[in-house]
């Protein structure tokens, strides 16, 4: 088993690298090198696509494992069969964020936005990968433009967008949108979070409002 992930791997990078497919082997899938794209089948690769793509977001633990491999190898294909397909661009990216391999990742998520600029879904992406790397000014435009294309009742965008403007000490800003997340998907984390920022918040309105009134006294 060792050494077929390894091949798979090997098989991930070079696809990845590489304009010319080599091979893709799980899930029943075998193909000989080099590819020829014109007899694939799509659905099939669609199905088994999407099934180790969700698979490999529920395994996910910062490493790179057979469920992602799979995922990457058959939306490398797909990918490279239809160039222009938002799905295969956005999801290929997550994969290969999930795998350490930021340079793609970011190549993916902007090239889905140039194929579809109205649509959320690469922004938030692309917000989601400079958020886990700490990259928060980057992350909170994208989470920005993701909720004006269309986000405005995602719970993940509100949340982060609340997230990053409490430690930008922006705390109307932060409420606004953790008060959205919040009616969207309520629970008990989400609630305190709220609380203590509402307290930081009313400690600073007191405090500018007792400056001004010093202000003027004197």
């Amino acid at each position: 088993m060792r050494q077929v992930f390894k091949f798979l791997l090997t098989v991930l990078i070079s696809l990845a690298l590489s304009p010319i497919a080599h091979a893709a082997l799980k899930g029943g899938l075998e193909y000989e090198i080099p590819i020829d794209y014109t007899k694939l089948n799509q659905e099939e690769l669609e199905a088994k696509a999407g099934f180790y793509y969700n698979l490999a977001l529920k395994t996910a633990s910062g490493k790179i494992n057979e469920e992602m491999t799979a995922a990457l190898n058959l939306y490398t294909i797909l990918n490279n069969k239809c160039p222009d397909n938002l799905l295969y661009a956005v999801r290929l990216g997550v994969l290969q964020d999930l795998c350490g391999m930021d340079k793609y990742a970011k190549s993916n998520f902007y090239k889905a936005m140039g194929i579809d600029p109205s649509s959320p879904e690469p922004y938030f992406r692309l917000g989601e990968f400079c958020y886990r790397r700490n990259l928060y000014k980057k992350a909170l435009r994208m989470y920005r433009e993701a909720y004006k294309r269309g986000y405005t009742r995602h719970y993940e965008t509100a949340y982060k967008l609340g997230d990053i403007y409490e430690k930008f000490g922006d705390t109307e800003a932060a409420l606004k949108y953790l008060k959205l997340a919040s009616g969207l998907s309520p629970n008990s984390l989400l609630d305190s979070k709220i609380r203590r920022v509402e307290a930081v918040h009313n400690s600073n309105r007191e405090y500018y409002s007792n400056t001004r009134i010093h202000l003027i006294e004197r």
